[in-house]
């Protein structure tokens, strides 16, 4: 595939390349604008981008576009692919942009034409009558955009602020090929199947209210997972040899001066008044974890000292970007924070890697890791961010890991690594993180006693493994469509009584189930038996005992598992022995 890159250059690149892909989809996004410009040439635009398997571009209508006219735009996009009209791209000085931005009557562009630097190369892109201000990069000619597909339209802010103009944002995808489409298509029916919004409320796990947006309520049969997950947590943390803190949610100004959270994060932070004091509520756990450090004073005999935290923390986000358990105002942070002498430095990672494999594996996830250099906006000195940028890829390396150099995307005060899980359809999610940090212990002062007799500045890592707890719990919901493992399942048996008669025997069974620690129920509900079934199945319990008159004079029971069917009569031995296997 030949691609233009932005310094004008022609490439051949490969469709498994990321530039390729973006530049393919990029392309995807001019031709949506020019069939868009085609029907309706009063339509101004204003942004078009590539984005993960996708693409988008955003306009102001003169009318109320709806989903309904997506395949009309679709049939004049086919017709722009079918005329295959190459790509140029033609630079222009700002006086000329602005003139020929200004006759098309592009009032979007024209704002973007004056954010660029003064002495900023303008360029446009042009195929057939359409031409567009943009930086590329593109392919060399619309007939290479065999398969695409309009999925979706939607509201956007211009520029993401609430305040600008809603314009009509339009969604849509491409491939090379019709198959590849096809796949992805397929893919995107089954996510919708296992979205963990419509899940949730049908299992009963968690609901949103308009009284807090972005803030979830726990269900009952919620509280058992999320706590589920918590325990499993605190065992191995445990076993790891970590300790477990908890720091407050409200804490002032200062402290988050001192982190430099204050500088480089207030915008996302929640923030209050106490006793004409300015407070902010946590949107991180690690300035409190750094105060608990420097309660006492420590020795190197106390490194590494591993600190776990389960810390509620708070973010602002705007309500366009709210989307369930993944994108809320406030959830659980798994953190934990590591102190330890430089000669610790790659062990740690590595045991930090270890553990973060471990529970992956568990959940039945593959995933990917990524190392995250500098940002901008960042702190520290060059020498510090080399030196933890090393440490990370040391233990990567001598890990044997493949590993991925994503530039610029590190955490303001340290890179990292980030691991990213692929679920049951092939969708990846970037969960746990390990950030190595020198800045904080610097700026706080942080200090331990060395053999040497003398005081030394200790190295920090932050990491989690769940990431966030809530999100943890939506990617799981997604990645077993609701059906988790009997570990995990909120109600892992329920006894079905053939009629009111056999209620009694349903009893005893849940008795000596429950006081074996699973965790059941019974529907003594006046319904058939068949309705109870289906009931059991639409809630994905994984276990379903029937009961009647047979069952109770061999005191058994009849059970039929999820996904399997009738398997036959067990006591309750065997049912139990069955079930401990299934959980171990």
């Amino acid at each position: 595939m030949k691609v233009i890159r932005k310094d004008g250059s022609v490439v051949e690149l490969k469709w498994e390349e990321e530039e390729a892909r973006r530049a393919f989809r990029h392309t995807a996004a001019h031709v949506l604008a020019q069939a868009v410009k085609r029907l309706w040439p009063e339509t101004k635009c204003a942004i078009g981008p590539a984005v993960e398997n996708g693409f988008y571009y955003d306009f102001e209508f003169a009318f109320d576009f709806t989903s309904e006219q997506l395949g009309e735009v679709e049939a004049q996009m086919q017709k722009i692919v079918s005329e295959a009209l190459d790509l140029k791209c033609v630079e222009l000085d700002r006086v000329e942009a602005e003139k020929r931005l200004s006759e098309m009557g592009e009032d979007y562009k024209l704002l973007l034409l004056k954010d660029l630097p003064e002495d900023a190369v303008v360029t446009f892109y042009e195929q057939g009558e359409y031409a567009d201000l943009c930086a590329g990069e593109h392919v060399v000619n619309t007939s290479l955009i065999k398969a695409f597909k309009l999925t979706s339209v939607a509201g956007a802010y211009w520029r993401g602020n609430e305040k600008n103009r809603m314009l009509t944002r339009i969604y849509g995808t491409a491939f090379p090929k019709a198959s590849e489409l096809s796949v992805y298509l397929t893919q995107v029916e089954e996510a919708k199947k296992r979205d963990h919004r419509k899940l949730g409320k049908e299992l009963g796990l968690f609901a949103f209210m308009e009284e807090g947006p972005g803030f979830p309520f726990f269900l009952p049969k919620g509280m058992i997972l999320k706590n589920l997950l918590i325990e499993y947590w605190r065992k191995i943390h445990e076993r790891e040899g970590y300790v477990e803190i908890s720091t407050p949610m409200l804490l002032n100004r200062q402290l988050w001066e001192t982190s430099g959270h204050w500088e480089h994060y207030r915008e996302n932070m929640y923030t209050t008044v106490i006793d004409e004091t300015d407070f902010a509520v946590k949107p991180m756990n690690c300035p409190g974890g750094m105060l608990v450090y420097q309660m006492q004073p420590r020795s190197y005999r106390e490194l590494p000292l591993r600190m776990g935290e389960l810390g509620l923390v708070h973010r602002h986000e705007k309500s366009g970007q709210l989307h369930g358990l993944m994108r809320v105002r406030c959830f659980t942070q798994d953190d934990a924070h590591i102190f330890m002498t430089r000669e610790q430095v790659t062990e740690e990672i590595m045991g930090v890697i270890r553990l973060i494999d471990e529970v992956y594996k568990k959940f039945g996830f593959r995933y990917h890791v990524e190392l995250s250099t500098r940002p901008k906006d960042s702190i520290g000195s060059d020498a510090d961010w080399e030196l933890a940028t090393q440490g990370l890829r040391n233990a990567l390396e001598e890990m044997k890991m493949p590993y991925k150099v994503n530039e610029g995307d590190g955490a303001f005060y340290g890179p990292k690594i980030d691991f990213h899980l692929e679920d049951s359809i092939g969708r990846t999610w970037q969960c746990g993180t390990i950030q190595l940090d020198f800045q904080l212990p610097q700026r706080f002062g942080a200090e331990y006693m060395g053999a040497d007799g003398r005081k030394h500045q200790p190295i920090m890592i932050h990491r989690v493994v769940f990431g966030s707890i809530e999100r943890f719990i939506g990617i799981l919901i997604e990645h077993y469509a609701g059906n988790f493992p009997v570990w995990l399942a909120p109600v892992q048996a329920r006894i079905l009584p053939v009629s009111d008669r056999f209620i009694p025997y349903a009893g005893e069974i849940e008795q000596r189930l429950r006081a074996a620690g699973i965790r059941i129920s019974v529907d003594e509900r006046d319904e058939k038996l068949g309705y109870k079934i289906r009931e059991a199945q639409l809630y994905k319990i994984p276990y379903m005992l029937i009961v009647g008159e047979k069952e109770e004079q061999e005191k058994t029971v009849s059970v039929r598992v999820r996904g399997e069917g009738d398997q036959g009569s067990m006591t309750v031995e065997e049912l139990l022995e069955r079930l401990k296997k299934e959980m171990d």
